[in-house]
């Protein structure tokens, strides 16, 4: 019987993304080289559990979510976490930032001072600044202030980042100018609790770190991506570029993006040269883009 793997998710480390696996396994993940899957046949996803505690009930989760849990151990995980708002008391120091994801995609957030930019990496920020630091609590009513003064959400969907991916702005310049100038606007807005220091603007970009465009070469885009993975199915290709959670795979159909967080919960199984047959998105809009089946 094949040996197989249960995914902890993707981390975004000091010296690139990585591939966590349950039981403390490493993949550090490479652009150039081949990465390769299946689904355990006959397999069921299962719950990952909250908080670093197993499911109880081992409950069974759709192909679909990506947080891959069971409806009371995704209510537990949130009565914890700090972007659903449900603590007010952690004292440890935030930042408020502005991030880009693309023309017309920009979104304010808080992140705790000593995690620096992983955040960012996580969310798949193309590019992003700090707008102040200080308690949770300012960091989070400056948020809302930015939210109501100037209309910026704090969230915002996955599928609308990858849809712009691969239409970028050649020069960091151009990257940058939309939050520049929101954050012009921010600093001058009134309102704002005195125990938050103001950062100046100083643009950070990701497109070199998640390889979605390089100098001087063409980088392939996406044509797609996987909607789910299911019992039996495979996947793999040459590793383009991976930005957040999505790993941007060169397949026989093209380079198609794969949401790392789909693979929680599953049995994986190491696979060869076969074809991809998982669930695929055509990117377009095209209704006739949406597969149910394996392609």
């Amino acid at each position: 019987m094949a040996q197989t793997w249960k995914c902890s998710g993707l981390r975004w480390a000091a010296d690139g993304p990585v591939l966590t696996w349950v039981g403390g396994r490493r993949s550090a993940l490479v652009r150039g080289r081949r990465v390769a899957f299946g689904v355990a046949a006959g397999g069921e996803r299962t719950c990952v559990g909250a908080r670093g505690h197993a499911c109880p009930v081992r409950a069974g989760v759709p192909g679909r979510s990506t947080g891959a849990r069971c409806e009371e151990c995704a209510r537990l995980d949130r009565a914890h976490s700090v972007a659903a708002d449900t603590v007010a008391d952690d004292p440890r120091p935030y930042r408020v930032y502005l991030a880009w994801f693309g023309p017309g995609l920009v979104k304010v957030g808080i992140t705790a001072y000593e995690r620096g930019s992983a955040r960012l990496l996580e969310q798949g920020a193309v590019c992003f600044s700090w707008l102040g630091h200080g308690p949770l609590m300012a960091a989070r009513r400056t948020e809302e202030l930015l939210r109501a003064a100037l209309g910026v959400p704090d969230r915002i969907p996955y599928a609308q980042k990858r849809a712009v991916r691969s239409g970028l702005p050649g020069s960091e310049g151009e990257r940058t100018a939309e939050i520049a100038e929101l954050h012009a606007r921010a600093v001058a807005l009134g309102g704002w609790p005195e125990s938050l220091t103001p950062e100046p603007f100083r643009g950070v970009d990701h497109v070199a770190a998640f390889g979605v465009a390089e100098a001087g070469a063409e980088v392939p885009g996406a044509v797609g991506e996987v909607t789910e993975l299911v019992a039996g199915g495979a996947i793999g290709g040459g590793l383009v570029a991976v930005a957040g959670p999505d790993l941007h795979l060169a397949t026989e159909r093209g380079v198609i993006v794969l949401d790392s967080r789909l693979m929680t919960g599953w049995e994986l199984v190491a696979a060869g040269d076969e074809p991809c047959a998982v669930p695929v998105r055509e990117f377009g809009g095209a209704a006739a883009g949406v597969q149910d089946g394996l392609f």
